[in-house]
């Protein structure tokens, strides 16, 4: 079920030791639109995983007013060699932030918000109730906006989940990242792959939309994928967003290869054979990469 033919490596570019290729070259912020959207968030106090996790696609999220909300400050508790998201002991929990949250929602006028955060593995509930009074707070203050809830594993808490879920979020995304084998890779334990499917299965047996995403080129096979989309689907995940590694630093793990542009075309028809409702795959793709597109697309094929 859903074969694909990755180039081989004379054909896409080398990763270590070379240029990135063209078709990852992205222009930075700039712009009215950039500039009070930062504006905005930095006079409230808020991040975001644009900015923290150095997403690729900032400048054109952020010319659109459109930003994926990281709660729960901006230090992990973790230290996954990809994330370049700093790593450490986070301050406690601001209590204003669900209300500052959905003022910036507001005032932006988002028809689609997402909410994702650091891993809190300090927190009792791994910050499941704060994330759900963010959830609360979008859905008093802007009724109409959809909200995507981009959790944590909160280490399998299956009470922390029901907490966030609860809340009602319209989409429940969890990372799966990639595949089981290149976890350790990761500096992730080899069984937190299975801990992240049982996220995304027990979300599924709550009732919501469930997604998740994949990075490729950390030194995945095509069994490797094919075996990660057979996981997903068996789980309940609805949607599946693909995307390119991209290292951050000279810290975090290296890029095993670039995928061409066409690669990702292919991974797209092979992952829908496993019967996702849509898969959205692309050099820049990224989980919260026009995340409202990904949830009305589903929504038509439900």
């Amino acid at each position: 079920m859903g074969a694909f033919a990755i180039l081989p490596a004379s054909e896409a570019s080398k990763a270590v030791g070379t240029r990135k290729p063209d078709w990852l070259k992205v222009r930075p912020p700039f712009g009215r639109d950039c500039s009070e959207v930062s504006g905005l968030l930095r006079k409230k106090g808020l991040h975001t995983v644009c900015r923290s996790a150095r997403c690729p696609n900032i400048g054109e999220c952020w010319s659109q007013q459109t930003a994926a909300f990281m709660i729960l400050g901006d230090v992990c508790t973790r230290t996954c060699a990809f994330c370049a998201v700093a790593k450490g002991s986070p301050a406690p929990p601001d209590p204003d932030e669900p209300a500052r949250t959905a003022d910036a929602v507001r005032t932006l006028g988002l028809r689609y918000a997402v909410i994702t955060s650091v891993t809190r593995d300090d927190l009792p509930d791994g910050g499941a109730g704060h994330f759900a009074a963010t959830i609360r707070a979008v859905r008093r203050a802007c009724p109409e906006t959809r909200i995507e809830a981009l959790i944590p594993d909160f280490g399998g808490d299956a009470k922390a989940l029901e907490t966030v879920l609860a809340a009602g979020p319209d989409a429940l995304n969890h990372n799966l990242e990639t595949v089981e084998s290149l976890y350790p890779a990761i500096l992730r334990p080899l069984e937190n792959y299975r801990r992240s499917l049982g996220v995304l299965a027990a979300a599924g047996r709550r009732g919501a939309l469930v997604k998740s995403g994949l990075m490729v080129g950390l030194g995945e096979s095509e069994e490797d994928l094919q075996r990660s989309f057979a996981d997903l689907r068996s789980a309940g995940c609805d949607l599946l967003t693909i995307g390119q590694y991209l290292r951050p630093s000279k810290a975090h793990a290296p890029v095993a290869r670039y995928y061409p542009p066409g690669d990702f075309d292919r991974l797209r028809t092979s992952a829908l054979t496993f019967g996702f409702r849509d898969v959205a795959s692309g050099p820049l793709i990224r989980s919260s990469y026009f995340a409202e597109k990904l949830f009305l697309s589903s929504k038509r094929k439900a």
